[in-house]
């Protein structure tokens, strides 16, 4: 990764320190149990511990690291249960997103909607065999934006990316990927029709169907590994 980690860089040091290490977790370079170790971030970084020690200690309040007696800091591992909890929360607060979406539509957000259902519509077109990560990650904040709720948007990315690696487990079931894709589409069309209900109905299906889809991938690992 190409990172400028001057301290003139327009975004503050810590800011994308935290973010630096944040996206190494979800991206799976740090797994589960490995340690963190300030003194090793920030040669990698080529900065002064500060900023890692503010990251990690940021990091472990919202659940991604812990600190471990005789081991220090230490990727977190989270449960099936709690993946399954905060798919149910999520499931609440992006119906509220969507309907707050439909309702709150001006000119300039429709125009982003209708640019983003052509993207979808292209990639689903051109790339059947895509994951359409990046485009899944793009099309949640662009929701939690639209909603033009400050404290919403905040609550939803931070479960958003707290989740985002193991919803990517359910990416794994033949088909989920393009599906899910279609179920953003039918989202993005019902609340450009300013459709409340059918958008918060649509919303609801798409995280069921995302649970469920990591539930089966989860089964069949561990049917796999037996």
């Amino acid at each position: 990764m190409d990172t400028n980690w001057s301290e003139d860089n327009l975004i503050s040091l810590r800011e994308r320190v935290y973010l630096h290490i944040k996206n190494l977790i979800l991206e799976g370079e740090f797994k589960t149990g490995d340690r963190l170790v300030e003194r090793e971030l920030a040669e990698r970084l080529r900065i002064s511990r500060t900023p890692i020690r503010e990251a990690l200690f940021r990091l472990e309040s919202q659940g991604f690291v812990k600190t471990v007696p005789r081991k220090g800091v230490i990727v977190a591992d989270i449960s099936e249960k709690e993946i399954i909890e905060v798919f149910t929360i999520l499931s609440s607060l992006e119906v509220l997103a969507a309907k707050l979406a439909a309702q709150k539509l001006d000119d300039e957000m429709r125009s982003t909607y209708l640019a983003f259902c052509k993207k979808v519509e292209d990639r689903l077109k051109n790339n059947k065999d895509d994951d359409f990560s990046d485009l899944h990650r793009d099309l949640n904040h662009l929701l939690y934006r639209s909603a033009k709720n400050a404290k919403l948007y905040e609550i939803l990315s931070g479960l958003s990316d707290y989740i985002s690696a193991f919803a990517k487990t359910g990416y794994k079931n033949p088909g989920r990927p393009v599906k899910s894709m279609e179920e953003h589409l039918a989202i993005m069309e019902a609340i450009l029709n300013q459709e409340l209900e059918m958008a918060e109905y649509l919303t609801k299906i798409h995280i069921e169907n995302s649970k469920k889809a990591y539930v089966e991938a989860v089964r069949k690992s561990k049917e796999k590994g037996k």
